[in-house]
């Protein structure tokens, strides 16, 4: 069992792990040895509650793709293990992240002295630019 919260697991049926080769350097290993991990997981056949899962799927991230499958890729580690665990909670961070509820904003209207202040700032900042003006009306 993979747990997200307190409340949210996933059977580890539900989780596709598929052990790949690693890109990049490797030396004489590199040919021989599958030590990166592919993740796949199914938001629509999955057990999240539905509201996790429209979450999920609303998000505008490059890992999930159009069929609702969240694809990671883990490879910074040696070991295919070290790599297993990455992915997996590379997955639990992001259904966690759905499953928190955005914190809503209220609107505040600024104070009385707060109004007075930006006023008062305001002409002291003109009456400065004023004085710095030649009068034309002078020269005529």
């Amino acid at each position: 069992m993979i747990k997200i919260t307190d409340d949210i697991t996933l059977s580890e049926s539900e989780v596709e792990l598929k052990a790949i080769r690693s890109q990049g350097a490797g030396g004489q290993n590199v040919n021989k040895v599958s030590s990166a991990i592919h993740l796949r997981f199914d938001i629509k056949q999955s057990s999240l509650p539905n509201e996790i899962k429209e979450t999920l799927l609303s998000y505008q991230d490059e890992r999930i793709t159009k069929d609702g499958v969240i694809i990671i890729k883990a490879q910074r580690f040696r070991t295919q293990q070290q790599n297993k665990d990455d992915a997996i909670m590379r997955l639990r961070a992001l259904i966690k992240k759905a499953t928190l509820k955005p914190k809503l904003r209220k609107n505040t209207q600024p104070s009385k002295a707060t109004k007075e202040k930006r006023l008062e700032k305001k002409r002291k900042h003109s009456q400065a630019k004023a004085s710095r003006r030649k009068d034309y009306r002078d020269e005529y």
